[in-house]
């Protein structure tokens, strides 16, 4: 039995520091972008992404895409 997967859904995601908690431990803060096209390449995403992190009021910490696949029985 052959599986693959397909993807079906991708977000992209700005992780921002949030400042410290009372521990001194850094808190995080993200911002999600749905329905990314799922052809977007890994550089793509990643120049919007740090083309939109002037315009926060945050530092940016992280960029992340999450994909959502199926799998499918060949």
């Amino acid at each position: 039995m052959a599986v693959t997967t397909e993807i079906v859904r991708s977000q992209l995601q700005l992780v921002f520091e949030n400042g410290q908690d009372e521990k001194g431990k850094t808190v995080f803060r993200t911002k999600s972008f749905n329905n990314i096209k799922m052809t977007a390449t890994k550089d793509q995403l990643y120049r919007v992404a740090t083309a939109m992190a002037p315009l926060q009021q945050r530092l940016l910490y992280a960029v992340e895409r999450n994909d959502n696949s199926i799998l499918v029985d060949l």
